[in-house]
């Protein structure tokens, strides 16, 4: 026992100092590497020497032949210059044992991903660099003055944040495809055009296309009441078509909305199952079908199991055979199982105080979101449209116009300040750039923020997907046209702002009745419940999942809210005729009166 304790002893007084070497080699070997980096980055042979054992020799393969330098043969390739504002350079890997040392580099340029493999050795005069092999990426820049301007969109991402992937296509072919920032922060891994994002409601137009090919094979019809299929959907004694779920003029409420009023939490679990299952037991409609827009991600569920269930396939190997596959699109799938691994797939994050946060997305539910795929996989997407491999050039056609309203007016999803009209067509959206008609689609979940849009008139598509949420703050998606087709923009001219008279809110004085709002309330719609209590002079709703939601009084009894894990709403307190409180309706932007009762 003695020996075991002394043993033990002696282990907890090497280990530290173990550690403590390895970090300081590691420190030490960080330190020539970035001398190499300097050295490189500025045409300073004087710091790449000092980098580089006297023997060193460097070796690569390209194009067929291979070349190898001496130390001296290399320096003499440099040539002093000033810092290219768009390199990056990064150590990847770094492994050492005893007094050698092997790493893994990248040195990014605006045209060039160099991958350098360093052996490293540690001699009297510290750690060299011994030899290394090299390999060079080139990235699609076609005009280069249009690719130094994208390139400073993007300027603020490096290996210590996320960032984005970004494709041009220009009169049918790639013409620009780049990465910037990081996929994964915890293990260094860059963002490339290679790497996969969850491209969130972007998504929603291959689900679309499904659904069109689907009925171009008369397997349905675009005029199918969508009882038909999803039978256990409540019958609300008005037809819900296919082509209304395509439209989002459903009147059902949507599903991320409702699952928010029930105590949804970002990060929660969410598969189809449980959404179909909530969808049909809601009693009511948002409007009737056919009479208004509502985004309603609760209609492209339905269509991915339209198609399910129609197929006998799962709506994954459905679109698999008969889009990704045949578009060669092989680093694209809808995922049905979020614990699946997938390959070079991008985490999403989220600054919050100085410190970049994981915004888990634990989704199980393919057809209004969840399509993984990258930037290189959606230019064969895109090119589709110009020349289709995939449907017919009729089908295509039909895919792009907007879609309608029962009385035949186009589905408008907003007007905006300038008085430009933005139509909504199936999982895409049709506007005007500058004079220039544009159709495209953004997305948002956890914190992927994607974008993609066509200009088929002037045969121009961009791609840009992010795992950063503050991505849009860059101003940087249909702005890039500006790059490619600016002699084909208007300039848009500044709205005259006239300055309106102040406004003074009369002060509204509301009964004290607040402790008539207390108790417990449930929707057995959610099967949820919520507590109101009174605590100084405001109301306070509470759930068992949720933070406490401090309520502001906008009538008599009418309340608005929002928390850091619901969406805003609205809500009214209902009474009997003896002024007795019974419940209360609440609404948010895809639930109208969604009541709840008063048990206690």
């Amino acid at each position: 026992m003695k020996k075991i304790a002394l043993l033990l002893s002696l282990s907890s007084y090497c280990f530290p100092a173990f550690c403590q070497d390895i970090s300081t080699e590691r420190q030490q070997i960080e330190k020539t590497i970035e001398l190499y980096f300097d050295g490189w980055a500025t045409g300073d042979t004087t710091r790449i020497g000092k980098a580089m054992h006297v023997s060193c020799h460097l070796k690569n393969y390209r194009d067929g032949k291979f070349t190898e330098y001496t130390r001296n043969q290399y320096l003499a390739l440099f040539k002093p210059h000033p810092r290219p504002q768009s390199l990056q350079t990064r150590i990847v890997s770094l492994n050492i044992t005893n007094n050698m040392g092997s790493a893994k580099v990248e040195i990014s340029t605006a045209k060039e991903l160099f991958t350098d493999y360093f052996n490293l050795m540690k001699t009297n005069e510290g750690w060299v660099i011994a030899d290394k092999v090299s390999t060079r990426t080139p990235y699609i820049v076609e005009d280069v003055e249009a690719g130094r301007k994208v390139d400073s969109m993007y300027a603020s991402y490096n290996w210590q944040t996320p960032g984005a992937a970004v494709a041009i296509v220009k009169d049918g072919k790639v013409v620009f495809q780049k990465g910037y920032g990081m996929a994964d922060l915890d293990h260094d891994i860059p963002i490339t055009p290679q790497t996969v994002f969850n491209i969130a409601s972007v998504s929603k137009q291959f689900t679309a296309f499904a659904i069109y090919l689907l009925a171009s094979e008369g397997r349905i019809s675009l005029e199918d009441d969508v009882r038909k299929y999803i039978t256990e959907l409540p019958d609300y004694h008005a037809v819900i078509r296919v082509k209304h779920l395509l439209g989002h003029t459903s009147g059902l409420r949507d599903q991320a909305a409702t699952m928010s009023l029930a105590g949804n939490r970002l990060g929660d679990i969410s598969t189809t199952e449980q959404i179909l299952q909530l969808t049909a037991r809601q009693k009511n409609l948002n409007f009737m079908p056919g009479t208004a827009f509502g985004y309603c991600n609760t209609g492209y569920t339905l269509l991915a199991e339209i198609i399910h269930r129609v197929t006998g396939k799962s709506f994954t190997a459905y679109t698999e055979e008969k889009i990704f596959r045949p578009l060669g699109m092989t680093s694209t799938q809808f995922c049905d199982n979020y614990g699946k691994v997938v390959k070079n797939k991008a985490e999403s994050y989220e600054l919050i105080n100085g410190i970049y946060y994981h915004q888990p997305l634990n989704v199980s539910n393919p057809g209004p979101s969840n399509l993984l795929t990258t930037v290189e996989d959606l230019t064969k997407w895109v090119l589709n449209f110009e020349h289709p491999v995939v449907g017919t050039p009729e089908l295509i056609k039909a895919f792009n116009e907007a879609s309608y309203l029962n009385d035949g007016r186009k589905v408008i999803l907003r007007i905006s300040g300038d008085g430009d009209t933005v139509f909504h067509a199936k999982g895409q959206n049709l506007w005007n750039y500058k004079g220039v008609d544009v159709i495209s689609h953004g997305g948002h979940a956890a914190a992927f923020r994607t974008f993609m849009g066509r200009s088929p008139g002037e045969r121009l598509a961009i791609i840009a997907l992010s795992n950063d949420e503050h991505n849009e703050k860059l101003n940087a998606r249909w702005q890039m046209a500006n790059f490619y087709i600016k002699d084909k923009l208007k300039e848009e001219k500044p709205s005259a702002i006239t300055p309106g008279q102040p406004t003074v809110k009369p002060v509204v004085k509301y009964t004290d009745n607040l402790k008539d709002f207390t108790g417990e309330y449930y929707s057995d719609e959610l099967s949820t419940s919520y507590r109101f209590v009174v605590r100084g002079d405001a109301l306070i709703m509470t759930h068992l999942k949720l933070e406490n939601i401090e309520l502001k009084r906008v009538g008599e009894n009418k309340f608005s809210g929002s928390g850091p894990e619901t969406f805003a709403f609205e809500m009214e307190f209902l009474e009997n005729e003896k002024h007795d409180v019974t419940g209360f309706a609440i609404s948010n932007f895809g639930v109208k009166d969604l009541k709840f009762v008063k048990v206690k």
